[in-house]
């Protein structure tokens, strides 16, 4: 073991993979500081809001033992002294430090949203909605905005455990764009099996506490609105000093270097690679955080880090407790016209999400265990 002692900001999917990577090689010394108790499977919390399932792990199944974890929120990174400012007024020194820190919903400058709608960015808000509609009548109207990913997850989830209530989903944007036209219309027929009416080609424009007005004049009754759309990571990079884009993430180069200060790596949502452009998913975080490591490491033994290589395999849409939708990707992740639908689709995402958490555990058992797809050849 070294004595270079590396800090990881955010214990989440690259946050422990960059850590596990670290310590298990014997790169460094890790210290990982996040404000949560356990690990959150963001993956997951449709489940949780909906009362079908956890979605928090205790750290000490997916961690290695010798890492040092802070529970505590990182308020300012120093870089010239290199040390970072924890919530509680601590100050703890690094050689390197991995940026992890994730994102969650972000802010609307839709009327109303910041009032009367919940949402799912972080466990706790996922515990909020839970606590909601356990107290809800159970023919209470629920509307979704947002036709991504986590808008048709939520909207199935509830779906199927509230068959007395009506569920309608607004996809502006039109039904999980990024899953391409086969596998559009494969979540579009899971949802009109589960009641799901889905209202596209107009945007939500006003929420209050009891109906979502839309952009062409339409109201929908709502006991409970669930807002999934946006994006928002944390101001830590930005008001810290250091470079970063319009919506705050960290502006690192291909090799996962911040442009600003050298001796800071990033990896996950919170970051934007110059010249790469990937899908903000677990499966971008896990092996952006084992490269976080190794560029780490590279750094610190004072050779050359590798360009970032990665590549996806499929989009993975959970649709209720028996089905989901698998489109399979090329490594661009440009979706192909194949697709797994049905309860086949839902055995592959439950399987999918239990792989996850064993990967990372896998790593902090033995380091550089961890594998991923590569990216498309140039």
């Amino acid at each position: 073991m070294t004595d270079h002692h590396v800090i990881v900001i955010g214990a989440g999917y690259a946050g422990c993979m960059a850590a596990n990577r670290l310590q298990a090689t014997g790169a460094a010394r890790v210290t990982l500081i996040d404000p949560h108790p356990q690990f959150v499977e963001r993956i997951r919390l449709h489940q949780l809001a909906a009362g079908t399932g956890a979605a928090t792990l205790d750290f000490a199944t997916l961690l290695h033992p010798e890492i040092t974890r802070v529970q505590a929120a990182v308020t300012r990174i120093d870089g010239p002294a290199r040390r970072v400012v924890l919530d509680d007024e601590r100050s703890l020194p690094y050689d390197a430090m991995i940026y992890a820190v994730g994102s969650g919903t972000g802010s609307s400058s839709v009327p109303g949203v910041a009032e009367f709608a919940d949402r799912l960015g972080d466990a706790d808000e996922a515990q909020r909605l839970a606590e909601r509609l356990a107290g809800a009548p159970r023919d209470a109207a629920i509307v979704v905005v947002g036709g991504g990913l986590t808008g048709v997850e939520v909207a199935a989830e509830m779906a199927q455990v509230r068959p007395h209530g009506s569920v309608t989903l607004v996809a502006g944007g039109g039904l999980v764009p990024t899953a391409g036209a086969s596998g559009a219309r494969s979540v579009a027929r899971r949802m009109r099996r589960l009641g799901v009416d889905v209202v596209d080609g107009t945007t939500a424009s006003e929420v209050t506490d009891s109906k979502v007005t839309l952009a062409d004049g339409r109201t929908l009754g709502a006991d409970i609105t669930v807002w999934t759309t946006g994006f928002g990571v944390p101001p830590l990079a930005r008001e810290s000093g250091l470079a970063t884009d319009e919506s705050g993430r960290l502006r690192v180069d291909d090799h996962l270097v911040s442009v600003s200060d050298p001796r800071v790596v990033g990896a996950g949502d919170a970051v934007v690679i110059d010249g790469i452009d990937l899908r903000m998913s677990c499966q971008a975080a896990l092996p952006l955080g084992a490269q976080a490591a190794g560029t780490v490491t590279a750094l610190l033994d004072g050779t050359p880090p590798r360009r970032v290589d990665q590549g996806f395999a499929a989009q993975c849409i959970g649709l209720g407790r028996d089905g989901g939708t698998v489109v399979l990707t090329d490594r661009s992740d440009r979706p192909r016209r194949m697709y797994l639908g049905g309860r086949a689709g839902g055995l592959v995402k439950v399987q999918v999400c239990r792989m996850t958490v064993r990967w990372i555990a896998g790593e902090g058992r033995k380091g550089g265990s961890y594998s991923w797809t590569r990216g498309p050849r140039r």
